[in-house]
């Protein structure tokens, strides 16, 4: 179980505000309007030890628990979710590797993914497969004993254009019945044989690249298949996505958080019929209910978040955490636009940023409609009836 000392906690994420308001916030608009890729906030985030952090301190991470790491996720969120997606994607590439790569994987690659020498992403979503993984085509052809040669194409992979590694989910066992059988994860760097097709325009979560990646032909030594049986990969993205969804989940508490601290705001300052906006009842009816479901949200993460560091098996909660942190922040961002008014609608003001980016968190890792579903498998699994 993974834990940490609450005063290094308290002095980490303390550190964490003080970049946000003194590095972050000031630039994200420059950032964010341009889609510009955030170079220097990037090497302040490798600074800060965040391409590490859920890495074990045995390969150079920060070891941070889960809910920890949720914290600092919800925090930055508040004021720009766009970049903890730089390095959370990362970050399930290599909880990958840590969690069910060979020892001699780990010691290759963990260090440089902490330090964020060699940053990436997890390369799951396909032109026609994202939440159904069981049906992409990307196919992984032994080659000799000694390699394989990977075909096929992937999208919206995030990092895609600006990371240098991805743990890319095939097939290689196309016949496999069933499906999910068939499927290995490998570490695949950029090499000859992959490109990068090209950078999807998104309506909100700038700055991050979303790319389209495509191999033809690209050949692959056998030991960067993670593990070392084939037909394990479903079951390996399987167990990450627990703490993939936490991180949503986390994103979706800072979008609405960061949404009801600007409409607080606001209130106060915007006067009609001679009195703040916030006097007005309609008004104080949006504020009870954004407050309200900011603080579940957060509740029902930090609940999550727990459990996965406890080691114990949390599908269902994280399911629950994302679903409704997720439409939590899509509510709560534009109930905040609304109170805004026509400012709200302005590019001058933060609120129009965190509405275009809230949502994303509804889609990103499992669509709310498949959360639900596993919430409710999961439910009647575990209250059988005698």
């Amino acid at each position: 179980m993974k834990t940490i000392d609450k005063a290094d906690e308290a002095q980490l994420l303390a550190t964490i505000d003080r970049w946000i308001e003194r590095e972050v916030a000031p630039r994200v608009k420059e950032f964010d309007h341009a889609d510009k890729w955030p170079a220097e906030i990037v090497e302040q985030m490798k600074e800060l030890g965040l391409f590490g952090a859920t890495i074990s301190p045995e390969y150079g991470g920060l070891g941070l628990p889960a809910t920890t790491y949720a914290e600092i996720v919800m925090r930055i969120s508040s004021v720009w979710m766009a970049i903890t997606g730089i390095f959370n994607s990362h970050l399930m590439l290599a909880l990958a590797v840590e969690k069910f790569g060979t020892p001699r994987q780990k010691e290759r690659w963990l260090p440089k993914f902490a330090t964020g020498e060699i940053r990436g992403g997890l390369a799951l979503t396909e032109p026609d497969a994202g939440t159904d993984l069981q049906s992409i085509r990307m196919v992984a052809k032994r080659d000799g004993n000694d390699g394989y040669v990977i075909n096929g194409t992937k999208t919206w992979i995030s990092n895609g254009i600006e990371g240098h590694c991805f743990a890319m989910l095939v097939k290689t066992d196309p016949e496999a019945n069933p499906r999910h059988t068939g499927m290995s994860l490998f570490i695949t760097p950029k090499g000859p044989g992959f490109t990068v097709g090209r950078k999807l325009e998104k309506l909100g979560y700038k700055s991050i690249d979303s790319g389209e990646l495509v191999f033809e032909d690209y050949r692959i030594p056998a030991d960067h298949l993670i593990g070392e049986v084939e037909g394990q990969g479903f079951a390996q993205v399987a167990g990450g996505l627990e703490l993939g969804r936490i991180n949503v989940a986390a994103r979706g508490v800072g979008i609405a958080e960061g949404a009801l601290r600007l409409a607080t705001s606001y209130s106060q300052m915007r006067k009609t019929f001679g009195k703040p906006i916030c006097e007005h009842q309609a008004i104080q009816l949006k504020l009870g209910e954004m407050a309200t479901r900011a603080r579940a949200a957060r509740l029902l993460t930090l609940d999550a978040a727990a459990i996965f560091d406890r080691g114990e098996r949390c599908d269902m909660e994280a399911g629950m955490a994302k679903y409704f942190s997720s439409e939590a922040a899509l509510e709560n961002s534009i109930e905040s636009m609304r109170i805004h008014g026509a400012y709200g609608y302005s590019k001058e003001y933060d609120i129009e940023r965190l509405y275009r980016d809230a949502p994303l968190t509804c889609i990103g890792e499992g669509t709310n409609e498949m959360q639900r579903i596993i919430i409710a498998r999961q439910l009647v699994k575990r209250n059988p009836i005698a």
